[in-house]
């Protein structure tokens, strides 16, 4: 089996000598088609945490090869994609938060079983979720990240009214394209390269604007700032900044994770009476709207893919493409 691998020394490298896994009574072997290379990816691979040999990748989509004996009400040959946690068993998990999950918590690709930079996988059934008819593989794998932002604009509570997107990584132009489906605007992106604020037009953005020309913080004020305010970036100074932008009353939503100390001022929170909160991952009924969205034209997440590309070329797009962040978005096309 062909699969990309963690290494210490190379952070990533090519193999072609992995045994395709066998799956226990209670899962299922997934012949992966397409997997997208997610931001936690990279971080989880700089971090040197992961052990050598280890295979990550999670924005999965791909068809069910294999079943153990045990599983029930899914069938050979079924596309699907796979949320990518599962326990069942804890408090969050049967309150109908699996993404907060913190028992007995099984991962692909970011905890204890391999991931999808691989041409095959085991999962478990309770993670998978069927893909529509109609649906291509490529935007499959895409909707992962698009329920990540849909998971976010919930949490925000708001209804509708402006928004700001601080950030037009994935997520970020993900975030535009659902705000602008669900009615709110206007709908304005930050962001400093002009290749990902084409993309946001593209999406549905109203307002774009470039940080380097253009100060955030004082367009927000000369717009009366903006009701939400959803910080995508994970930049220095970026909440800070997400924070003076929001209008009285409004709510910041922190998308990006954020690994380091930040200052705020409290005070401001007192002042401008908004709501500061953070926003983890996504829900599978997230995931499935976002694959019914797709299925009816409203979402297409393909135009942001920058790269397509093999297994084999992955650690060479790593270092020139990846790491020095000059794509969108890339996607690994293993079993098309």
């Amino acid at each position: 089996m062909k699969a990309v691998v963690c290494d210490r020394i190379e952070k990533l490298k090519f193999r072609d000598d992995l045994s395709v896994p066998s799956p226990a009574p209670d899962q299922v072997l997934i012949r992966v088609m397409h997997t997208g290379f997610c931001g936690s990816d990279h971080s989880l691979i700089e971090s040197g945490g992961m052990p050598d040999g280890c295979v990550v990748g999670h924005e999965v989509s791909g068809v069910i090869e294999d079943m153990g004996a045990e599983v029930t009400g899914h069938s050979t040959g079924e596309r699907i994609i796979i949320r990518p946690t599962f326990c069942g068993l804890c408090g969050d998990c049967i309150r109908g938060r699996p993404h907060l999950c913190t028992g007995g918590r099984r991962t692909i690709g970011i905890g204890d079983l391999p991931g999808g930079f691989a041409e095959y996988l085991v999962c478990f059934p309770e993670m998978l979720i069927p893909v529509p008819d109609g649906v291509d593989s490529r935007n499959a794998a895409l909707a992962e990240a698009f329920a990540a932002s849909l998971h976010a604009i919930r949490v925000s509570q708001a209804k509708s009214g402006s928004a700001l997107v601080i950030g037009g990584g994935p997520i970020g132009l993900a975030m535009v394209r659902l705000l602008r489906i669900l009615g709110y605007g206007p709908v304005a992106i930050s962001e400093p390269v002009q290749a990902k604020r084409d993309l946001a037009e593209i999406f549905g953005a109203d307002v774009l604007v470039d940080p380097m020309k253009e100060n955030i913080v004082i367009h927000a004020l000369q717009e009366g700032g903006y009701q939400t305010v959803f910080e995508c970036s994970g930049a220095k100074g970026a909440v800070p900044d997400a924070m003076s932008c929001c209008a009285n009353g409004g709510t910041v939503c922190i998308v990006s994770m954020i690994m380091r100390n930040i200052e705020i001022i409290p005070m401001m929170l007192n002042f401008k009476e908004i709501r500061l909160i953070g926003s983890y991952s996504n829900t599978h009924e997230e995931n499935r709207q976002c694959l019914d969205w797709m299925a009816e034209g409203l979402l297409d997440g393909r135009p942001m893919i920058s790269d397509e590309i093999s297994l084999e070329n992955l650690p060479r797009v790593y270092r020139k493409r990846i790491d020095t962040g000059r794509c969108v978005k890339v996607m690994l096309a293993i079993g098309c």
